[in-house]
């Protein structure tokens, strides 16, 4: 049996990236280039993902309820926001821009990015190459600010966020 050394940070990453190249014939290489994340720390994190149950080995497929209850239940927990001072960058949470009519929270969150448009509270992304993925994949971003929304908003807000993921895992990664 293989030591597990616990979930980290871009394990979600990676397994919503999964979820939304679902059917297409995913290897590392690709995980690696569309995620900015190194071949070998794609691998460990499979590895870690398979042991936490999360995902299935043999076809490369997420177990959406199981990674949905950690979402829920444990990503603010085991990975909270970390808010940090205002800084210029690409908006998360609830005010990303698909998301902030839908959402009760005024404040601006963003993800510190010297090419960012926006201002805000920056937030920590899950993993530093966060900003860099999502400006080639919206369907990331989008599935990212409601994982921040898991991690830094209150109850009706974290429910809401749930519930949309739930969604866009039933829809292959798409939303609605």
């Amino acid at each position: 049996m293989k030591e597990h050394k616990g979930m980290r940070p871009q394990d979600i990453v990676i397994l919503l990236k999964l979820i939304i190249d679902v059917g297409q014939d995913i290897r590392i290489k690709d995980l690696s280039s569309k995620l900015f994340i190194s071949a070998s720390e794609v691998s460990e994190s499979l590895n870690r993902s398979t042991i936490a149950g999360l995902l299935d080995p043999a076809k490369r497929e997420v177990d959406k309820d199981a990674f949905l209850k950690f979402l829920e239940f444990g990503l603010p927990y085991v990975f909270p926001a970390q808010l940090g001072p205002v800084r210029q960058g690409l908006y998360t949470a609830h005010s990303e821009s698909s998301l902030y009519l839908s959402f009760s929270s005024e404040d601006k969150l963003v993800w510190a990015d010297e090419q960012g448009k926006e201002r805000g509270q920056s937030i920590l992304p899950l993993y530093p190459t966060v900003v860099k993925a999502v400006k080639k994949d919206r369907v990331l971003y989008r599935m990212l600010a409601l994982c921040d929304i898991i991690r830094i908003g209150d109850t009706a807000d974290k429910n809401k966020a749930v519930w949309q993921l739930r969604e866009s895992f039933q829809n292959k990664g798409s939303f609605v």
